[in-house]
C-alpha cells in the first residue's frame, strides 16, 4: 500500500521525449518564434511611420471641375525608310512632296508631336538627315531613332 506515484507504460525510469538517446546532440531545429517577433514590430512601425513620410512641399490644391487625363495612350507615330530610300508613316507608303502635308495633317489631329524615325540600316546618312529636316519644318521637335537593342556596343570591335 504504498504512496508511490504510479508510472504508465512500464516504467524502467526512462524519460520519453526529444531526447532520448543522451544528452550530447545538438537540437536539429530553429526557433523561429523571436525572428517572427521581430518582423512583426517592424511591420507595426513602417505602418505607423508610412503616412507620416510626406513627400514634396504639402499644399491645398485648388478644386476644378475639368475631367481627368484619359489613361489610353496613342501608339507612337512612326517614320521609316526602307534600304532603298522609301517613306512609310506607320504603314502607309508616302512620297516626300506628300511627307510635310500629310504629317501636318496627322499633327492636328493627335496630342503629341513625338515622332520615331526607323530607318535600315543600309540608308544614308544624309537621307536620314533630308527627312529629319522634313519632319521639323512639319511642326516635330521631338524626335527618337529606334535601334536594335542587340547590335554591337559602341566602341566594340566586331568580326
Amino acid at each position: 500500500m504504498g504512496g508511490g506515484v504510479v508510472q504508465k507504460g512500464g516504467g524502467g525510469g526512462r524519460r520519453r521525449g526529444r531526447r532520448s538517446g543522451g544528452g550530447s546532440r545538438p537540437m536539429a531545429e530553429i526557433n523561429v518564434t523571436p525572428f517572427v517577433d521581430v518582423m512583426l514590430v517592424l511591420l507595426i512601425i513602417f505602418m505607423v511611420a508610412a503616412p507620416m513620410m510626406t513627400v514634396g512641399v504639402p499644399l491645398e490644391l485648388p478644386k476644378t471641375a475639368a475631367q481627368s487625363m484619359p489613361t489610353e495612350q496613342e501608339e507612337p507615330l512612326t517614320i521609316s525608310l526602307t534600304a532603298d530610300g522609301g517613306l512609310t508613316i506607320q504603314t502607309t507608303a508616302v512620297s516626300d512632296e506628300e511627307l510635310i502635308p500629310r504629317l501636318q495633317s496627322i499633327m492636328t489631329e493627335r496630342r503629341s508631336n513625338k515622332l520615331f524615325i526607323r530607318a535600315d540600316n543600309g540608308v544614308n546618312y544624309g537621307r536620314v538627315a533630308e527627312v529629319m529636316g522634313a519632319l521639323q519644318a512639319a511642326g516635330y521637335t521631338s524626335l527618337g531613332l529606334v535601334t536594335d537593342p542587340n547590335g554591337p556596343r559602341f566602341g566594340a570591335t566586331g568580326g
